[in-house]
C-alpha cells in the first residue's frame, strides 16, 4: 500500500503542494536567557519554503514548554497530574497538602509556568511518598477529613510498596534511564554486578539489600516484590514516576560504577547474565544444598561477593568497560 503523502497550500506556491516534516532548531530569548528549542517545520516540496500547517504551532508551543521545564528543572504538567492519580487526591486538596494556595495547582495545569522553589516541593512529593505523607500530616485540618483519608491510604500504599532503600532507588531509576528497556530478569544481574564491583573498588556496599540464592540467579527480593506489583511495562504505570530523575542524587563514583556494569553486563540479555552468574561461586555456594530447581531462602553473604568480585579484579580487571567485557568473555 502506497504511503500516504502529505498535502497542504503552500503561500508561496500559492497551490497545494506536498511537504516534508524536518527538525530545526531556533532560538528564544526568556527572562534575559537564551535557549535553543528543538521545533518541527514542515518544508514545501516544491519551492522548499516553510508552510504554515494546522496545528503544528500548537505542537511545538507545547514542545518548546516542555524542553524548557526540562532546561530550568522544572515540574511538568503531565508529573503534576501523576501526582493526583497516585495519591487520589484533587486539584484543590494538593494546593492545600502542598502548603499553596488553594488553586496554585489548577493553574499549573492550565500551563502557569511555576517557581523553583514550589516544582521543587512539588518533585519531591512526586518522588517521595514518604515526603508526602508528612505534607498530608501537617496540613490535615485545613484538607478535611475525606480528603486528608483517601489521599493518606494511597500514599501509605504507595509507601509500602517502595520499601527498597534509597541507594537501591536511585539504583535503579539510573538504569531505567540509561538502558531505557530491561528485564526484571536482567535488572536483578544487573544491581548484583553493580554491588559486586562497587564494594571491590570503594570498600563497602551501594545498597544495604541482601541478595537471594534464588533459582534463577541472584535476586534482591524486596526489588522482585516492587516489580511484581506493577502489572505491566513499569515505565507505562503511573507510579514509575516515583523513579524519575532520582539518580541525580548519586554521586558521580556511584554512577561511574553503574556505568561500567551497564556498558558491559547490560548488552546481555537477562538469560546470558543467568548463566554467568550460576557459574560463579557466590550462587554456587550459597546453593549447596539445594537441587538445580528447588526454591532457595539463602542469602548470598555479601562479604562472598566481595571475595569473588575481589578475585575478578585480579585476574581480570574491573575499573574498565573492557576488563569486564574480557572477563565476560570467558563464559561465552
Amino acid at each position: 500500500m502506497a504511503k500516504e503523502r502529505k498535502v497542504d497550500f503552500c503561500t508561496q506556491c500559492r497551490k497545494e503542494t506536498t511537504y516534508q516534516l524536518r527538525k530545526k532548531i531556533v532560538q528564544k530569548v526568556i527572562k534575559e536567557k537564551t535557549y535553543d528549542f528543538e521545533i518541527v517545520v514542515a518544508v514545501c516540496d516544491e519551492c522548499g519554503q516553510e508552510m504554515d500547517i494546522p496545528g503544528l504551532m500548537d505542537i511545538n508551543m507545547k514542545s518548546i514548554d516542555e524542553q524548557y521545564r526540562k532546561e530550568e528543572g522544572l515540574v511538568s504538567v503531565e508529573d503534576i497530574q501523576k501526582i493526583m492519580d497516585i495519591y487520589n487526591i484533587g486539584k484543590a486538596p494538593l494546593s492545600i497538602a502542598l502548603g499553596f494556595g488553594e488553586i496554585t495547582i489548577t493553574r499549573y495545569l492550565a500551563g502557569q509556568m511555576p517557581s523553583k522553589e514550589y516544582s521543587d516541593i512539588i518533585k519531591k512529593s512526586l518522588s517521595s511518598p514518604g515526603y508526602m505523607i508528612e505534607l498530608l500530616n501537617k496540613n490535615a485540618e485545613k484538607l478535611g477529613k475525606t480528603a486528608h483519608k483517601k489521599a493518606i491510604q494511597a500514599a501509605e500504599k504507595i509507601a509500602g510498596l517502595f520499601c527498597v532503600s534509597d541507594k537501591m532507588l536511585l539504583s535503579i531509576s539510573y538504569i531505567f534511564d540509561q538502558m531505557q528497556e530491561i528485564t526484571p530478569l536482567a535488572l536483578q544481574k544487573i544491581l548484583y554486578f553493580i554491588q559486586g564491583v562497587y564494594m571491590v573498588l570503594f570498600d563497602e556496599p551501594l545498597y544495604e539489600e541482601d541478595c537471594m540464592a534464588w533459582v534463577h540467579g541472584p535476586v534482591y527480593e524486596e526489588v522482585y516484590d516492587l516489580f511484581r506489583d506493577f502489572k505491566y511495562n513499569p515505565i507505562e504505570d503511573n507510579r514509575f514516576a516515583i523513579f524519575k530523575e532520582r539518580f541525580e542524587e548519586l554521586s558521580d563514583q556511584e554512577k561511574k560504577v553503574i556505568d561500567l556494569v551497564i556498558n558491559s553486563f547490560g548488552k546481555y540479555s537477562g538469560k546470558v547474565l543467568e548463566t554467568i552468574t550460576h557459574n560463579e561461586s557466590p550462587w554456587k555456594e550459597a546453593r549447596t544444598d539445594y537441587e538445580p530447581l528447588q526454591p532457595s531462602r539463602e542469602i548470598i553473604d555479601k562479604k562472598d561477593i566481595k571475595k569473588y568480585f575481589s578475585w575478578v579484579a585480579d585476574n581480570y580487571g574491573i575499573d574498565t568497560e573492557k576488563k569486564l567485557n574480557n572477563y565476560i568473555q570467558s563464559y561465552m
